[in-house]
């Protein structure tokens, strides 16, 4: 049972959240940042600060002592929403590839750095840390990946539109198209039915544009450093140096704290709390403490995951909206003020939320 001296170590590891959010919010409000410097400190932390975060959180993990079905239900979980939002978006009229991103990082993304470690390990024990620390990697390594890689597909497919509108038809009606440098605007092509069939793009040059960007992001490569070095490190038993540990954690430790400085900037810009308006902002709830939790439940019954594991992966499901998700909607401006009224709404309501289902899957014990 969770004890008042565990809650405290919660709200403990929270209020670091809120202070820096706060002081993001009263910089601005005091016109201390400009807009566009905000815009810098949102950029830094996506190019800089952020890959070096991902490179310590994973070559730090002992890829060797995964637990694999535990593992697999989170795969699963991501997955099934994943093809769900895919299959709404190829079917329906409202759907869009900016949608299902927004939609798959509320339902699947967790904040399982600073909350899920203080607030599982007050439930679930020493354990559950290690576990969190697994959920990060696998993140880390596929899922904000993939997210990137659709946000540059969106922004290559974009700019490819644009630059065919600009072009004039050659005598065959087919269009001369050089392929630009992406800036991810994240913004849906404002294209007629007519001009849709003529100049539809071809898959394949889009893929290629979004290789070649995704190539170019600094967390593509902190993801495959930090796994391939703790795959050496972990099998033959070596420490990485010191000098060099310490210069990452300098500028990593700052990640947090600034996207969440960030979330609080972006809010001061806006005239209303719940920037994104009341419907969309239970929309965001709904995704991320009923979806995202149940279709967690039913994948670990799938795959077999029972007792306290089970409990564990349902209710870091029931986490907050991880931060980098607002850090990277607003650096690919795909709807940042969902993404930030998930953050922000989020941290306020998860810790009764995840006491409530650490409460109801108690009760099946």
């Amino acid at each position: 049972m969770i004890t008042w001296s565990s809650l405290y170590h919660v709200v403990e590891a929270m209020m670091p959240l809120y202070a820096a959010m706060a002081l993001g919010y009263a910089s601005v409000r005091k016109k201390a940042f400009t807009p566009e410097q905000c815009v810098g400190i949102n950029h830094f932390v996506a190019l800089l600060a952020v890959p070096l975060l991902i490179f310590r959180m994973i070559s730090s993990n002992n890829p060797y002592t995964m637990n694999i079905r535990f593992l697999a239900a989170d795969t699963l979980q991501k997955v099934i929403i994943l093809a769900a939002l895919a299959a709404w978006a190829r079917f329906s009229n409202n759907g869009s590839i900016a949608w299902v991103i927004t939609l798959f990082s509320l339902a699947t993304l967790p904040n399982t750095v600073l909350m899920g470690v203080p607030v599982l390990r007050g439930m679930y024990g020493p354990m559950s840390e290690n576990l969190m620390v697994q959920i990060v990697v696998l993140q880390f390594v596929v899922w904000y990946v993939l997210v990137v890689f659709l946000f540059e597909y969106m922004a290559a497919q974009n700019a490819f539109m644009e630059q065919q509108q600009m072009s004039p038809p050659q005598a065959n009606g087919s269009h001369s198209v050089d392929i630009p440098a992406v800036n991810a605007d994240g913004s849906d092509p404002d294209v007629s039915i007519a001009q849709e069939e003529t100049i539809r793009p071809s898959g394949m040059l889009i893929l290629v544009m979004a290789v070649k960007k995704i190539l170019k992001i600094p967390s593509t490569y902190a993801s495959l450093l930090g796994l391939f070095w703790s795959l050496i490190a972990f099998r033959f038993g070596i420490k990485m140096p010191a000098i060099i540990d310490n210069s990452l954690s300098i500028i990593s430790v700052s990640a947090i704290g600034l996207g969440m400085f960030s979330v609080g900037a972006f809010m001061a810009q806006r005239k209303k709390f719940i920037t994104c308006g009341y419907y969309l902002a239970v929309l965001a709830m709904v995704m991320r403490f009923l979806i995202g939790p149940i279709v967690m439940l039913v994948s670990s019954f799938a795959v077999g995951l029972q007792g306290v594991f089970l409990n564990v992966g349902v209710v870091q499901a029931a986490l907050p909206l991880a931060v980098l998700s607002f850090v990277y909607a607003e650096e690919y401006n795909v709807h940042p003020d969902i993404m930030s009224t998930g953050v922000i709404v989020g941290i306020f309501i998860s810790v009764p939320l995840t006491i409530l289902y650490y409460v109801l899957l108690g009760l099946e014990r």
